[in-house]
């Protein structure tokens, strides 16, 4: 009877993912409340609830850049729960924290809404990154040693990977890498912290528009060695325009 009122719940929820569940750790998946019965085979170890709110967030904002979470559309907590197989606490927190970032906002009763964005806003992030990194960039170009630069060449390598294998998802966490490698180099908490939140604002789909084509994904990652082949010949002028190119961009 318990799992009939469960069903029930669910059909009477808004919009649970398309296309089933989103992968999450198996600890995340282990996870129960003393109201539901412990999944059958070995106990998985004990997982803290903030691990937990933390995979779940991880595997919402996949999804989110994956398209996954589509903008203007409603979805609630106890449904995505049931999907990821945890109790509704984690995710609704994980869901909190993507309000306090734009990516979503509270519908009360109902649950969060995916925040619709247009290519205007795409367009002001672009140039607000621009504002912040390309003078970090260039001052580190004046004095980072070669062989810094070519540390960072695996990263731009897993850009790559990423985007010949059309994999928009992985793609965003290997781009947002590899700036933050670039950017940390400055030695300033602060400014990564900002650059990041900007970086991942700017990787959120658009309520309409092309879909990115896999050419585009690719050429975005190449510019990703041109960058470092431009830092590591201290050549101010490409870096400047590859970097400007690399935010107007439609993947990076």
């Amino acid at each position: 009877m318990e799992q009939g009122r469960a069903r029930e719940r669910a059909t009477q929820e808004p919009n649970p993912l398309p296309g089933g569940a989103v992968r999450v750790p198996e600890q995340a998946r282990g996870e129960h409340t003393h109201s539901e019965p412990p999944a059958p085979g070995p106990a998985p170890r004990p997982v803290q609830r903030h691990s937990v709110r933390g995979q779940i967030l991880q595997a919402l904002r996949t999804a989110l850049v994956g398209g996954e979470l589509v903008p203007g559309e409603v979805y609630s907590a106890p449904v995505l729960a049931e999907r990821f197989g945890v109790s509704a606490t984690p995710v609704r927190e994980a869901m909190q924290q993507l309000a306090i970032e734009g990516a979503v906002e509270v519908v009360p009763n109902r649950g969060f809404r995916v925040t619709e964005r247009t290519p205007r806003e795409l367009a002001e992030l672009a140039e607000v990154r621009a504002l912040i990194e390309i003078p970090v960039m260039l001052r580190l170009a004046r004095t980072v040693p070669a062989a810094r630069w070519a540390e960072l060449r695996p990263l731009a390598e897993a850009t790559g990977a990423a985007a010949a294998r059309g994999d928009r998802a992985h793609y965003a966490e290997a781009d947002r890498a590899f700036h933050r490698a670039v950017l940390a180099l400055a030695g300033n908490e602060q400014l990564l912290a900002v650059a990041d939140d900007l970086h991942r604002r700017s990787q959120w789909p658009l309520v309409s528009g092309p879909a990115i084509r896999h050419g585009d994904l690719v050429a975005d990652a190449a510019e990703h060695t041109a960058l470092l082949d431009a830092l590591i010949a201290q050549d101010l002028t490409v870096v400047q325009s590859l970097v400007r190119e690399h935010f107007t961009g439609s993947a990076g």
